[in-house]
Protein backbone atom coordinates (compact mmCIF):
# COMPACT_ATOMS: atom_id res chain seq x y z
CA UNK A 1 0.00 0.00 0.00
CA UNK A 2 0.92 3.47 -0.88
CA UNK A 3 1.90 5.33 2.05
CA UNK A 4 3.55 8.73 3.47
CA UNK A 5 5.49 9.00 6.54
CA UNK A 6 4.94 12.56 8.29
CA UNK A 7 7.89 13.22 10.80
CA UNK A 8 9.27 15.80 13.62
CA UNK A 9 5.42 16.52 13.95
CA UNK A 10 4.17 18.60 16.92
CA UNK A 11 1.05 18.91 18.27
CA UNK A 12 -0.75 15.80 16.89
CA UNK A 13 -2.19 13.15 17.76
CA UNK A 14 -4.86 10.92 15.96
CA UNK A 15 -6.53 9.60 18.52
CA UNK A 16 -7.16 13.09 20.50
CA UNK A 17 -8.24 14.50 16.82
CA UNK A 18 -10.39 11.46 15.52
CA UNK A 19 -12.25 11.61 19.37
CA UNK A 20 -13.16 14.96 20.17
CA UNK A 21 -16.41 14.94 18.80
CA UNK A 22 -15.75 16.56 15.38
CA UNK A 23 -16.67 14.06 13.07
CA UNK A 24 -18.90 10.58 13.04
CA UNK A 25 -17.04 8.81 9.84
CA UNK A 26 -13.62 7.24 11.73
CA UNK A 27 -13.18 4.05 13.74
CA UNK A 28 -10.23 4.14 16.16
CA UNK A 29 -8.37 0.78 15.87
CA UNK A 30 -6.31 0.70 19.47
CA UNK A 31 -4.42 3.95 20.08
CA UNK A 32 -2.13 4.13 16.65
CA UNK A 33 -4.60 3.62 13.92
CA UNK A 34 -7.76 5.13 12.75
CA UNK A 35 -9.94 5.08 9.68
CA UNK A 36 -12.81 6.07 7.19
CA UNK A 37 -14.16 8.12 4.92
CA UNK A 38 -13.90 11.80 4.33
CA UNK A 39 -13.83 14.16 1.09
CA UNK A 40 -15.19 11.30 -1.04
CA UNK A 41 -11.96 8.94 -0.18
CA UNK A 42 -11.19 6.21 1.98
CA UNK A 43 -8.31 7.10 4.81
CA UNK A 44 -5.93 5.63 7.00
CA UNK A 45 -3.14 6.70 9.43
CA UNK A 46 -1.23 5.30 11.92
CA UNK A 47 0.80 6.78 14.78
CA UNK A 48 3.74 5.41 14.32
CA UNK A 49 5.25 7.78 17.45
CA UNK A 50 4.90 10.62 19.11
CA UNK A 51 5.85 12.79 16.30
CA UNK A 52 5.56 10.24 13.65
CA UNK A 53 1.97 10.26 11.22
CA UNK A 54 1.94 7.37 8.43
CA UNK A 55 -0.79 8.35 5.95
CA UNK A 56 -2.00 5.41 3.87
CA UNK A 57 -1.86 7.77 0.03
CA UNK A 58 -0.31 8.55 -2.99
CA UNK A 59 1.93 11.49 -2.56
CA UNK A 60 0.09 13.37 -4.83
CA UNK A 61 -3.52 12.95 -2.76
CA UNK A 62 -1.69 13.76 0.57
CA UNK A 63 -0.57 17.00 -0.71
CA UNK A 64 -3.71 17.87 -2.97
CA UNK A 65 -5.97 16.50 -0.10
CA UNK A 66 -4.85 15.02 3.23
CA UNK A 67 -2.45 17.44 4.40
CA UNK A 68 -4.75 20.46 3.89
CA UNK A 69 -7.80 17.78 5.74
CA UNK A 70 -5.75 17.07 8.39
CA UNK A 71 -4.47 20.62 8.91
CA UNK A 72 -0.95 19.67 9.06
CA UNK A 73 -0.20 22.92 6.96
CA UNK A 74 -1.94 24.81 9.97
CA UNK A 75 1.40 25.91 12.38
CA UNK A 76 -0.51 25.09 16.14
CA UNK A 77 3.03 26.48 17.89
CA UNK A 78 1.65 29.67 16.93
CA UNK A 79 -2.32 28.85 17.31
CA UNK A 80 -1.28 27.67 20.86
CA UNK A 81 0.61 30.58 21.53
CA UNK A 82 -2.21 33.19 20.76
CA UNK A 83 -4.52 30.42 22.97
CA UNK A 84 -1.93 31.26 25.97
CA UNK A 85 -2.36 35.03 25.36
CA UNK A 86 -5.74 34.95 25.41
CA UNK A 87 -6.17 33.10 28.97
CA UNK A 88 -3.23 34.75 30.79
CA UNK A 89 -2.02 33.09 33.57
CA UNK A 90 -5.29 30.47 33.50
CA UNK A 91 -4.01 27.31 34.46
CA UNK A 92 -7.36 25.20 33.76
CA UNK A 93 -6.87 26.32 30.16
CA UNK A 94 -2.67 25.22 30.73
CA UNK A 95 -3.70 21.98 31.72
CA UNK A 96 -6.51 21.68 29.07
CA UNK A 97 -3.80 22.46 26.66
CA UNK A 98 -1.57 20.03 27.55
CA UNK A 99 -3.59 17.20 27.69
CA UNK A 100 -5.43 17.53 24.59
CA UNK A 101 -1.71 18.82 22.66
CA UNK A 102 -2.79 16.64 19.97
CA UNK A 103 -5.67 17.83 19.26
CA UNK A 104 -6.04 19.54 15.49
CA UNK A 105 -9.36 20.61 14.03
CA UNK A 106 -9.67 18.84 10.55
CA UNK A 107 -11.16 20.78 7.27
CA UNK A 108 -13.91 19.07 6.22
CA UNK A 109 -17.03 19.10 3.84
CA UNK A 110 -19.73 21.65 4.55
CA UNK A 111 -22.68 19.86 3.35
CA UNK A 112 -21.37 16.46 5.91
CA UNK A 113 -21.18 18.69 8.55
CA UNK A 114 -23.88 20.58 8.47
CA UNK A 115 -26.08 17.13 8.01
CA UNK A 116 -24.20 15.17 10.54
CA UNK A 117 -24.34 18.11 12.94
CA UNK A 118 -28.53 17.98 12.30
CA UNK A 119 -28.76 14.72 13.30
CA UNK A 120 -26.56 15.28 16.25
CA UNK A 121 -29.29 16.99 17.76
CA UNK A 122 -30.58 15.19 21.38
CA UNK A 123 -28.54 12.31 20.39
CA UNK A 124 -25.47 10.70 21.49
CA UNK A 125 -22.31 9.51 19.15
CA UNK A 126 -22.58 5.93 18.86
CA UNK A 127 -25.97 6.45 17.89
CA UNK A 128 -25.01 9.71 15.73
CA UNK A 129 -22.34 7.21 14.11
CA UNK A 130 -25.41 4.74 13.23
CA UNK A 131 -27.34 7.11 11.69
CA UNK A 132 -24.82 8.28 8.95
CA UNK A 133 -23.41 5.68 8.18
CA UNK A 134 -27.15 3.67 7.37
CA UNK A 135 -27.18 7.43 5.44
CA UNK A 136 -24.26 6.72 3.41
CA UNK A 137 -24.81 2.93 2.82
CA UNK A 138 -28.20 3.65 1.70
CA UNK A 139 -27.22 6.97 -0.52
CA UNK A 140 -23.84 7.41 -0.91
CA UNK A 141 -21.37 5.84 -3.67
CA UNK A 142 -19.55 2.86 -3.03
CA UNK A 143 -16.00 3.09 -2.20
CA UNK A 144 -13.52 0.40 -2.30
CA UNK A 145 -10.84 0.32 -0.34
CA UNK A 146 -7.24 -1.21 -1.79
CA UNK A 147 -7.64 -4.31 1.02
CA UNK A 148 -11.39 -4.74 -0.80
CA UNK A 149 -13.58 -3.50 1.72
CA UNK A 150 -16.02 -1.70 1.17
CA UNK A 151 -16.63 1.89 2.65
CA UNK A 152 -19.48 4.30 1.54
CA UNK A 153 -19.27 8.30 0.51
CA UNK A 154 -21.06 11.08 2.05
CA UNK A 155 -24.28 11.37 -0.15
CA UNK A 156 -24.66 14.67 -1.65
CA UNK A 157 -27.47 17.03 -0.93
CA UNK A 158 -29.21 16.29 -3.71
CA UNK A 159 -29.74 12.66 -3.07
CA UNK A 160 -30.97 13.27 0.57
CA UNK A 161 -33.53 15.87 -0.75
CA UNK A 162 -34.71 13.11 -3.36
CA UNK A 163 -34.74 10.22 -0.70
CA UNK A 164 -37.00 13.08 1.21
CA UNK A 165 -39.01 12.51 4.17
CA UNK A 166 -39.54 9.08 4.14
CA UNK A 167 -35.92 8.22 2.99
CA UNK A 168 -35.05 9.65 6.27
CA UNK A 169 -37.77 8.46 8.68
CA UNK A 170 -36.43 5.10 7.25
CA UNK A 171 -33.19 5.84 8.71
CA UNK A 172 -34.44 6.70 11.80
CA UNK A 173 -33.66 9.87 11.86
CA UNK A 174 -36.61 10.71 14.41
CA UNK A 175 -37.78 14.62 14.24
CA UNK A 176 -34.48 15.44 12.84
CA UNK A 177 -35.58 14.01 9.35
CA UNK A 178 -37.52 17.13 8.54
CA UNK A 179 -34.63 19.44 9.31
CA UNK A 180 -32.07 17.11 7.59
CA UNK A 181 -34.37 18.02 4.56
CA UNK A 182 -35.10 21.18 4.89
CA UNK A 183 -31.01 21.86 4.61
CA UNK A 184 -30.59 19.63 2.24
CA UNK A 185 -33.29 22.02 0.02
CA UNK A 186 -31.69 25.31 1.09
CA UNK A 187 -28.06 23.70 -0.71
CA UNK A 188 -29.70 22.46 -3.41
CA UNK A 189 -31.51 25.70 -4.38
CA UNK A 190 -28.50 27.94 -3.27
CA UNK A 191 -30.89 29.32 -0.48
CA UNK A 192 -27.79 28.83 1.50
CA UNK A 193 -24.07 29.06 -0.44
CA UNK A 194 -22.15 27.05 1.93
CA UNK A 195 -18.82 28.05 0.34
CA UNK A 196 -19.85 32.02 0.24
CA UNK A 197 -20.61 31.30 4.18
CA UNK A 198 -16.54 30.13 4.80
CA UNK A 199 -15.55 33.64 3.49
CA UNK A 200 -17.97 35.80 5.45
CA UNK A 201 -17.16 36.80 9.21
CA UNK A 202 -18.27 34.20 11.42
CA UNK A 203 -21.31 36.30 13.10
CA UNK A 204 -22.78 36.57 9.79
CA UNK A 205 -22.21 33.05 9.15
CA UNK A 206 -23.51 32.28 12.35
CA UNK A 207 -26.53 34.41 11.27
CA UNK A 208 -27.18 32.28 7.77
CA UNK A 209 -26.66 29.04 9.61
CA UNK A 210 -29.39 29.61 12.32
CA UNK A 211 -32.11 31.26 9.25
CA UNK A 212 -32.16 27.55 8.45
CA UNK A 213 -35.29 25.82 9.71
CA UNK A 214 -34.26 23.83 13.01
CA UNK A 215 -30.58 24.99 13.37
CA UNK A 216 -30.02 26.59 16.39
CA UNK A 217 -26.90 28.70 17.58
CA UNK A 218 -24.96 25.62 19.13
CA UNK A 219 -26.01 23.11 15.76
CA UNK A 220 -24.67 26.27 13.58
CA UNK A 221 -21.35 26.94 15.48
CA UNK A 222 -20.22 22.98 15.11
CA UNK A 223 -21.24 23.74 11.16
CA UNK A 224 -19.15 26.94 11.48
CA UNK A 225 -16.13 25.37 13.09
CA UNK A 226 -15.93 21.87 12.10
CA UNK A 227 -17.20 22.59 8.78
CA UNK A 228 -16.42 25.99 7.37
CA UNK A 229 -13.07 26.05 9.71
CA UNK A 230 -13.87 29.43 11.48
CA UNK A 231 -11.88 28.73 14.11
CA UNK A 232 -13.41 31.25 16.58
CA UNK A 233 -16.54 29.52 16.72
CA UNK A 234 -17.24 28.38 19.89
CA UNK A 235 -20.19 25.92 20.27
CA UNK A 236 -21.73 25.91 23.28
CA UNK A 237 -23.27 22.50 24.29
CA UNK A 238 -24.09 20.46 27.43
CA UNK A 239 -20.79 19.66 28.28
CA UNK A 240 -19.39 23.04 27.31
CA UNK A 241 -21.95 24.48 29.98
CA UNK A 242 -20.65 22.49 32.50
CA UNK A 243 -16.92 23.49 31.82
CA UNK A 244 -17.29 26.94 31.86
CA UNK A 245 -20.10 26.22 35.67
CA UNK A 246 -17.05 24.81 37.02
CA UNK A 247 -13.82 26.60 35.72
CA UNK A 248 -15.41 29.87 35.28
CA UNK A 249 -18.19 30.71 37.58
CA UNK A 250 -17.57 34.45 37.11
CA UNK A 251 -18.13 33.95 33.54
CA UNK A 252 -15.87 33.85 30.45
CA UNK A 253 -16.07 36.57 27.61
CA UNK A 254 -15.78 34.51 24.56
CA UNK A 255 -15.75 37.52 22.38
CA UNK A 256 -12.11 38.13 23.82
CA UNK A 257 -10.57 34.99 23.29
CA UNK A 258 -9.64 35.56 20.03
CA UNK A 259 -9.34 33.74 16.39
CA UNK A 260 -8.74 30.36 18.01
CA UNK A 261 -11.52 30.29 20.27
CA UNK A 262 -13.02 27.39 19.25
CA UNK A 263 -10.04 25.28 19.41
CA UNK A 264 -9.19 26.66 22.77
CA UNK A 265 -13.21 24.56 23.41
CA UNK A 266 -11.47 21.93 21.88
CA UNK A 267 -9.13 21.79 24.31
CA UNK A 268 -11.40 22.39 27.57
CA UNK A 269 -13.90 19.86 26.55
CA UNK A 270 -11.52 16.88 25.38
CA UNK A 271 -9.84 17.96 28.93
CA UNK A 272 -13.05 17.98 30.91
CA UNK A 273 -14.57 15.03 29.30
CA UNK A 274 -11.23 12.31 29.65
CA UNK A 275 -9.07 13.74 32.12
CA UNK A 276 -9.90 16.31 34.53
CA UNK A 277 -11.50 13.66 37.31
CA UNK A 278 -7.48 12.39 37.01
CA UNK A 279 -6.02 15.70 38.16
CA UNK A 280 -8.83 15.98 40.99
Amino acid sequence: MNYIEVNNLEYFDIKQIFDCGQCFRFEINGDSSVEGVALGKFLRLEQTSASSVRIYATKEDYERIWKHFLALDEDYGAVRADIKSAFPGDKTMERAMEAGRGIRILRQDSWEALCSFIISQNNNIPRIKGIISNLCRTYGDKIIAEDGREFYSFPSAERVLDAGLEGMNGLRTGFRAKYIIAAAKAVCEREIDLEALSKMQTDKALAELCSLYGVGLKVASCVALFGLYKLDAFPVDVWVKRILAKYYPDGLDISKLGGYAGIAQQYLFYYERYLADKNA
